[in-house]
């Protein structure tokens, strides 16, 4: 079956509709799904509910999709970078579904397994839990919390081979493994597509059969707070 594509907009053909779930690699600005984030801008597709753990700044990552008000829910653990996302939520204009972190990357994770839901303390006794079963074991109570099924992942790896093994560089190794197992349908972005068996299995992270469709591009390594100590004076 093939799997590598020629652009962002081939790859995202034939999957897109409007009101999807999509599950988005990515931490802060590190491995995000740029590329794919501009062709889903410029498809149109709209009432989107993203599953990611932030939602880029303003002007670039998910915040572009925010602008032009094609997401109507975010379904996030840290929104605290956006200006664009936080207008829109004070303002009613977009739903919120806050998630811890780890539980948010567990019900991704959890989905790719094909579990529905797990048990956690995380959030107990919080908004977190409101409206949520809540089981006792072994005298500690527990809240459910569904898997992440999404109808489309948009995932960002460093390589890839023409099946779909792929290789996260350092902290892009975040959300974006959890992400992937998690869609219908998985789309990669990579910056290099290397031989078939150039891999050596041992440092393949995630391995193809969640793979659908890859595509290989330039991608903008901005830096999202640099922090520098003042210069000493001689």
């Amino acid at each position: 079956m093939k799997k590598v594509y020629g652009t962002a907009a081939e790859a995202l053909d034939g999957v897109l509709f409007d009101g999807m779930l999509i599950a988005s690699g990515g931490f802060g600005l590190c491995g995000i799904p740029e590329l794919l984030i501009d062709a889903l801008v410029e498809s149109g597709v709209k009432d989107l509910t993203v599953a990611s753990n932030n939602a880029g700044v303003d002007s670039f990552g998910l915040g572009k999709l925010l602008e032009t008000k094609q997401v109507k829910k975010m379904m996030s653990s840290y929104v605290g970078e956006n200006a664009e996302f936080m207008r829109q939520y004070l303002s009613g204009e977009l739903e919120l579904e806050f998630n811890p972190q780890g539980t948010l990357a567990e019900r991704m994770r959890a989905a790719g397994c094909g579990i529905p839901g797990f048990y956690t303390k995380t959030g107990v006794g919080t908004q977190i839990a409101e409206g949520k079963e809540v089981k006792t074991f072994n005298g500690e109570d527990y809240i459910l919390e569904e898997g992440i099924f999404a109808d489309l992942a948009i995932v960002k790896a460093w390589k890839a081979d023409d099946t779909g093994n792929l290789v996260f560089r350092k902290t892009a190794r975040n959300f974006n493994p959890p992400a992937a197992m998690c869609g219908k349908v998985c789309v990669v972005e990579v910056e290099e597509i290397v031989e078939r068996g150039s891999l050596d299995p041992d440092h393949i992270h995630l391995p193809g059969i969640y793979v659908h469709r890859i595509i290989q591009g330039d991608h903008e390594k901005r830096i999202e707070q640099r922090t520098v100590r003042k210069r000493e004076e001689a």
